[in-house]
């Protein structure tokens, strides 16, 4: 892609790759990912990525264990997915940081961009993938 890439195709570019990164990772990917880049930031938001081994965890009252293991899939997807974000957007992620929810199963990706001299987009770009 370059500068001239519509970028809605961007924002589906990024949620097709984060999918695809967490179903290496984890061996499940999310059925679920809306990507929003504004100014200065991308915003993945995750539906339904839990493993089924995780699901029954978690009734188990075993939250911490799950925590830590998503923890660890989000650092070892820490440097590809920073640069599906760069590579994307042509842009440098200054920071990244993740959050994850049980009930419902959601899980919040956050990518900080080093600041732009280009105006901001009229609306941030949205875009969605669903696996199926």
């Amino acid at each position: 892609m370059n500068d001239a890439t519509p970028r809605g195709d961007q924002a589906a570019t990024i949620s097709r790759g984060m999918v695809r990164l967490m179903r290496r990772v984890s061996g499940r990917g999310p059925e679920r990912a809306r990507t929003t880049i504004g100014r200065d930031h991308v915003l993945v938001m995750l539906r339904e990525t839990l493993t089924e081994g995780e699901r029954n965890l978690i009734a188990a009252n075993r939250r911490d264990e799950v925590e830590a293991l998503r923890s660890a899939y989000q650092e070892l997807l820490r440097d590809e997915a920073t640069k599906l974000i760069e590579e994307t957007l042509y842009r440098s992620v200054i920071g990244f940081m993740s959050a994850n929810h049980f009930d419902p199963d959601l899980a919040a990706e956050v990518f900080i961009l080093e600041p732009s001299e280009k105006p901001p987009p009229d609306v941030p770009q949205e875009a969605e993938h669903t696996e199926g």
